[in-house]
């Protein structure tokens, strides 16, 4: 891991180009950019000039970031919160607005309902979000995937985690996705953007809609602090209102609801992502789409994780995350200074050749037989700022692959896969996951169907 230490600065190499110049290739190049800098200086850790990361240093090498994400909250930290930062659209009382012992503390208390049973208990209300919301899907007529896996992730989360039900339920479905995305996509825009000028400034509609999404849940507290079985329901609200911190002092409501709105936030749209490209990359892959739909029918589960790691690999929807120096470290052959904010390449670490051999492929196989990953293998991130959710999540896309499969059969296609496009909290199919499917009246002739258009090779 990273140390601490006093011997002089040694940064890795970069260019020496205006940040304007780094910004416009990054723009047009994304991650692709740090590769080419990569191969151009012969080194897996490269230094940029970027808007809001001043003199980063982004690192592919999957070691160095096991090394990072295993360093103390005393040498690294996550880049400070306020403006600029997803924890400005989500509040202070947000995970991503907590540093040091008050972001240790949170996650300790939010932990427990993702885990073991509990999360089992939500797998019934996934499996009815996904029942009802494919139930109006067209036969043979392209449309995309991306909004239905969008409803039901949004869905299944104000169930299994605000317990919303009836108008409120139907009040939040339409509302909070439209306002996450919106206030994703503002907080990286130039600070003039996050001024309230009025109900017609972007700020302004966003906060709008943030001060109806308060009442609501104050609306949804009031009514669980007065439910007399609040201590028997599974939902998260119920736990948080429950939970205490070591010195026995409850979250506040302000706080329980600036993290709701994380957890569906961070939760939803990049779950749905995910989903949206295991159906975009089947369609190309229609003998990994055969094996997949056999195994449903015989109640299996072992390959339909393998493709959902490999699609998580891939096609991860968070291209990096970062961190940021609180005093001058030492990481592998480098010494970097205080304040230096170090990009971790999701994207470029999921490409390792050591660790993933054809890396290129879309090979669910290379996880069958076993249950341990690749350090490479980072989608959720890694170390105390690991996405909590991660369980969830997995299972989530598990249930809803499942369901989907047994219902449907899909269309392969011999189109280009779709480009990546980045929507504020996600990279999503730059077409919506476009997908042609039929419903499996008979499962036994789907499967032959499937089988002989794996067999004719149209990948």
């Amino acid at each position: 891991m990273a140390t601490a230490t006093t011997e002089p600065v040694c940064l890795p190499p970069g260019p020496r180009t205006p940040k304007v110049l780094q910004t416009i290739k990054f723009l047009v190049q994304n991650h692709a950019m740090f590769a080419n800098l990569g191969r151009r200086y012969g080194s897996d850790v490269v230094r940029v000039n970027l808007p809001r990361n001043n003199h980063a240093v982004v690192i592919s090498d999957p070691v160095l970031a096991k090394d990072l994400f295993t360093t103390g909250t005393d040498l690294l930290e996550r880049p400070p919160s306020g403006a600029g930062s997803i924890g400005e659209a989500f509040g202070p009382g947000s995970t991503f607005s907590l540093a040091g012992d008050q972001h240790r503390e949170r996650r300790k208390l939010l932990a427990p309902p993702f885990h073991g049973k509990r999360m089992r208990s939500y797998e019934s209300i996934i499996e009815e979000e996904a029942i009802r919301e494919i139930a109006t899907w067209p036969e043979g007529k392209e449309f995309e995937t991306l909004e239905p896996m969008l409803r039901i992730t949004v869905g299944a989360i104000l169930r299994a985690v605000f317990g919303a039900e009836g108008p409120k339920l139907d009040e939040l479905r339409e509302t909070v996705p439209a306002m996450v995305t919106l206030g994703s996509l503002l907080v990286v825009c130039p600070p003039i953007m996050r001024r309230d000028l009025g109900p017609w400034s972007p700020w302004g509609r966003y906060m709008k809609k943030r001060r109806r999404f308060d009442a609501v849940i104050a609306e949804l507290i009031a009514e669980a602090r007065a439910d007399p079985a609040l201590d028997e329901r599974k939902d998260v609200l119920a736990l948080l209102l429950q939970a205490r911190y070591d010195d026995g002092e409850p979250i506040s409501d302000q706080h329980i609801t600036d993290e709701l709105l994380t957890l569906l936030g961070s939760g939803h749209e990049t779950t749905a992502s995910s989903l949206a490209w295991a159906f975009e990359r089947l369609r190309r892959h229609p003998g990994v789409l055969s094996r997949l739909t056999d195994e449903v029918d015989a109640g299996g589960s072992e390959y339909r994780q393998a493709v959902i790691w490999e699609v998580q690999r891939t096609r991860p929807v968070l291209d990096g995350t970062t961190r940021r120096t609180k005093t001058r470290i030492r990481l592998g052959d480098w010494v970097l200074p205080e304040g230096t904010n170090i990009i971790v390449s999701i994207k470029l670490a999921h490409d390792s050749e050591a660790d993933f051999p054809d890396a290129a492929v879309f090979n669910p196989d290379r996880y069958m037989g076993t249950s341990a990953k690749p350090t490479a293998w980072i989608p959720f991130g890694g170390g105390v700022n690991r996405c909590v959710g991660a369980a969830f999540a997995n299972m989530e896309s598990d249930i809803v692959l499942r369901t989907v499969l047994r219902e449907f059969r899909f269309v392969p296609t011999d189109e280009p896969g779709e480009r990546a496009y980045w929507r504020g909290v996600a990279t999503v199919p730059g077409k919506g996951a476009r997908a042609v499917v039929y419903r499996r009246a008979n499962r036994a002739s789907s499967n032959s169907d499937a089988a002989a258009l794996a067999d004719s090779g149209r990948a």
